[in-house]
């Protein structure tokens, strides 16, 4: 029965050569509303002349901001930083600068197998009937490569194009539409950001999450830890029965980059010092999310330390925001 199997998913490849071979990369969801926020994703379908895609970028064009992308278990995540042409608004905040360029690299995605890769941003500036292109390159190796970063002219056809870039197009939103970030009215959540969890000689506070938005595949994780024993600690894994698995990470600008990590070796807590989990530094991630994270809603969490111990604590989930806008 197996050789069956493999036997008949051979032809089939086989017969759609020709058309996996001129693929394009392009966006699962190809449409988004205008002023929203919400998780794009562009699926790759192959590699370059049969070699595994070892690095895939994404430059993001002027509209797009406030960019957020997905780490990629076996990836490393680099975040180019720049100057938008024009400023935004975030919660009352002029923004002028943010991501403007995304890098998944040092993965191996072989050529028989697609995958997808997902940035969470916001729309702004942008009219209704308009589109986004987001010029991205396949780097397979030392010397191969595939560049879909051919730009159509407003309003031809970018499928008449060789090498088309991925578009989004904006879309109108709908009766009684709104961002998906307005209003962060805490509710309840925020009550109990005060609570103190003690294990050993430290003290857990601050805890939460953020809700996640449609088509978010992750969710992050943050909290304060303070020691106030003479003995360094690590805190040095964590689980939810809500995730499949949750990572310790951490973001940290190195030059003008902006880099994302996964800390095997767990995360330090020095004697008498403390150590803050937040959006855009140290934090959590949860990977394989059973049910997405709801606003006013909680997430049980373990956190376990190298001297400290177990110790369980839950999570209030605020509504979502970006990084920065904690409401306390």
């Amino acid at each position: 029965m197996k050789t069956i199997t493999k036997l008949a998913l051979s032809g089939l490849f086989a017969a759609a050569g020709i058309t996996q071979a001129h693929a394009h990369v392009t966006f699962v969801n190809g449409s988004v509303a205008e002023e929203s926020t919400s998780v794009i994703s562009l699926q790759v379908p192959h590699g370059c002349d049969g070699k595994a895609t070892t690095e895939f970028q994404v430059k993001l064009p002027e509209g797009f901001v406030l960019a957020k992308p997905q780490p990629k278990p076996g990836w490393e995540l680099e975040i180019i930083q720049g100057d938008y042409a024009r400023s935004y608004d975030d919660h009352g905040t002029k923004v002028t600068s943010g991501p403007v360029e995304i890098r998944w690299k040092n993965g191996n995605l072989a050529d028989a197998y697609y995958d997808t890769f997902n940035i969470q941003g916001k729309v702004s500036g942008i009219a209704a009937g308009k589109t986004l292109a987001f010029p991205a390159t396949q780097l397979c190796g030392t010397d191969g490569k595939v560049a879909w970063d051919q730009v159509a002219p407003e309003g031809a056809d970018p499928h008449s194009l060789k090498s088309p870039a991925p578009v989004l197009a904006v879309t109108a939103k709908t009766a009684g539409g709104h961002d998906e970030h307005a209003g962060m009215d805490m509710g309840g959540a925020a009550a109990s950001h005060d609570a103190v969890v003690k294990v050993g000689d430290l003290d857990v506070t601050g805890a939460f999450t953020k809700a996640m938005l449609p088509g978010q595949p992750v969710g992050g994780g943050y909290f304060t830890v303070k020691n106030n024993g003479k003995a360094d600690d690590m805190l040095v894994s964590v689980s939810s029965p809500v995730a499949g698995t949750v990572e310790l990470h951490e973001m940290a600008m190195q030059g003008q980059v902006m880099r994302m990590r996964k800390l095997d070796g767990g995360i330090a807590i020095p004697a008498g010092k403390t150590v803050e989990l937040t959006p855009g530094g140290l934090h959590l991630m949860f990977m394989k999310v059973k049910e997405p994270f709801k606003e006013g809603g909680t997430v049980p969490v373990t956190l376990t330390f190298e001297k400290a111990g177990s110790v369980d604590i839950t999570l209030p989930v605020e509504a979502a925001g970006p990084a920065g806008h904690r409401h306390n």
